[in-house]
């Protein structure tokens, strides 16, 4: 009988633990939150080229789009755990509109390539927006204050005034030679 309990107690509290785990990224997937499950170049600026991109992965036509795309700044990678902003979907074409960080433009990607559930990236860390850059943490920690008005005289009491420089001579004092020889080893 108490073994029983001790089970349905151990049961309970493993229950309990994953589904606090699901509720930490639960609010983040009811924002538009996903996360990448693809490792390629499957993240476009219009619909038609995700299309493009997508058909042909790997004819040389496909090659030359993919190309093409890149050069002109048109296509994007995504890697598995990559976590995205989704802002907005097209059911009847499969497709969503997303937000990536450090992408000035949303992107369109096939809905299919993007989980509700946390994957974790290439470290075997599991992206949040606040670490991926997509929103940012917090001001700047660094607070220089007001700035002081240029002043380029001299700091009372830290350095001496500069004074002139001494006149060079024609030729080194007499008695000896300024710079050490071999012959005096001073």
């Amino acid at each position: 009988m108490k073994a029983r309990t001790i089970l349905a107690v151990a049961a309970s509290a493993i229950t309990l633990t994953s589904s606090a785990l699901g509720d930490k990224y639960s609010d983040l997937v009811a924002k538009g939150y996903r996360w990448s499950i693809v490792d390629g170049l499957y993240a476009c600026v219009s619909k038609d080229d995700v299309r493009r991109v997508v058909n042909n992965p790997s004819s040389p036509a496909g090659d030359e789009v993919a190309l093409k795309l890149v050069e002109q700044v048109k296509a994007y990678y995504l890697i598995p755990g990559a976590i995205v902003q989704v802002t907005e979907e097209d059911p009847s074409s499969g497709l969503s509109k997303i937000r990536i960080a450090g992408i000035t433009v949303d992107l369109w990607t096939l809905t299919r390539f993007l989980s509700k559930h946390a994957v974790k990236d290439t470290y075997g860390v599991i992206e949040t927006p606040e670490t991926s850059g997509l929103i940012p943490t917090a001001p700047s920690a660094i607070d220089a204050g007001p700035l002081p008005t240029p002043d380029f005289g001299a700091i009372p009491g830290m350095s001496p005034e500069p004074s002139a420089s001494p006149e060079a001579s024609a030729s080194p004092e007499s008695g000896g030679s300024p710079t050490p020889t071999p012959e005096t080893n001073q």
